[in-house]
């Protein structure tokens, strides 16, 4: 019998759960076990079908969406050759990127970290919000969105639906400075932010664009950081057009995020070194998490 499972089922899972599956990912591509190609781009009538895939020993699965359409995505399951599971929504890409995230600070920021900057108010900003606090006590957090009214009640729905003690911010630098996690989750085409707002030691994650000509952030980031790492390498060297940082010292400087995870990759020495981690959605992640959510009983 195939599960159907809609935004309303992602959003009763646990954090804890997906954070978890995410974790595991991130660790079998690392050892080779997930399977994970860069996402494909299929060019049709009427625009272009993104296509990620993921396949382990045990299960196979992927997604397809319409890009740039707010037309839903479908996410397939397949365990022993047959279809278990479909995903149906949008719900699952944002959790999913959200785990990825929190799995990301979880290993670059410091243990006593507990204050929260983010640069956006959309949809993958709450997501990340969703999951960080499952893995680090957040006493503080700030937001910033260029529409006053939209900050504003960003930092309400954190509040009110995630017990967040966030507040709104009049400029970015102000939801940058003097905070230990920071998150650009913007649709930025130019940088909006600039390194010498962040604080000694600050766990960066950027989930907007990140390509040359049109990105969140730009190398000046990268450079200053001590530690560059993303989910999938493979991924962000398929970037067309290239990943921002494409030709630069940086560039040689990026690790996959399961280096980190084994410890293969150490940490900074210097305590007040910058950790960046570019989130680019490792391919197979959205089934898992599905798998994941079929495991807790939604």
């Amino acid at each position: 019998m195939v599960t159907i499972v809609t935004d309303r089922e992602v959003e009763q899972l646990a954090p804890a759960t997906a954070i978890a599956a995410m974790r595991d990912a991130v660790l079998a591509a690392h050892r080779g076990e997930l399977v994970a190609p860069p996402r494909a781009a299929l060019e049709l009538a009427g625009g272009r079908l993104m296509v990620t895939a993921g396949a382990t020993d045990r299960w196979h699965g992927y997604r397809t969406y319409l890009a740039g359409a707010p037309a839903d995505q479908v996410v397939v399951l397949i365990e022993g050759g047959r279809l278990r599971a479909v995903g149906v929504g949008d719900r699952i890409g944002q959790y999913r990127v959200g785990a990825l995230g929190a799995v990301a600070a979880d290993a670059l920021a410091r243990p006593d970290a507990h204050r929260l900057g983010i640069v956006g108010t959309g949809a993958q900003a709450y997501a990340q919000a969703w999951a960080l606090r499952a893995v680090r006590e957040l006493t503080a957090v700030t937001v910033y969105g260029r529409d006053p009214d939209r900050r504003a009640g960003f930092a309400r729905r954190l509040r009110d639906e995630l017990a967040l003690p966030a507040v709104a911010a009049d400029a970015p630098a102000d939801a940058v400075r003097d905070h230990d996690l920071v998150v650009l989750a913007t649709n930025s085409p130019t940088p909006v932010l600039d390194p010498a707002w962040l604080s000694p030691g600050t766990a960066v994650t950027t989930l907007g664009p990140k390509q040359v000509g049109r990105s969140e952030f730009d190398a000046s980031l990268a450079a200053s950081a001590g530690l560059v790492t993303t989910d999938s390498v493979r991924q962000l060297d398929g970037y067309d057009p290239p990943f921002v940082l494409a030709g630069t010292p940086a560039r040689d400087r990026v690790v996959g995020l399961g280096a980190v995870l084994t410890g293969e990759q150490p940490l900074p020495a210097d305590p007040a070194a910058i950790r960046l981690y570019c989130s680019v959605g490792l391919a197979g992640t959205e089934p898992a998490l599905l798998r994941a959510l079929l495991a807790e009983g939604r």
